[in-house]
């Protein structure tokens, strides 16, 4: 078993044993969308592309890809991000 998968397995145990959100334990990334306004993102590694039609943000395991119009990096720092614009759609691969 490789490492990184075991640290995996033992910080989902740890997050079940003491009833702790998974996502905020192993720091996969949370997303929240408000709407068809406003997409954040928690514990995102960077962006991948960016246009106001398509951002591509890295979420470690996964790419998201936010769609839309005239989509806009609102706010980034080294943890979140926000995107404004018309969203359209959010896939994830």
């Amino acid at each position: 078993m490789e490492k990184r998968e075991r640290r995996e397995g033992l910080l989902e145990k740890a997050a079940e044993r003491f009833d702790l959100p998974g996502d905020v334990v192993a720091g996969l990334p949370r997303m929240e969308l408000l709407g068809d306004r406003q997409f954040r993102m928690e514990n995102h590694q960077g962006i991948l592309a960016y246009g106001t039609d398509e951002i591509h943000i890295s979420g470690g395991k996964l790419i998201v890809k936010v769609r839309g119009e005239g989509l806009e990096l609102r706010a980034m720092n080294g943890v979140e991000l926000l995107i404004t614009g018309r969203i359209s759609g959010v896939d994830l691969t």
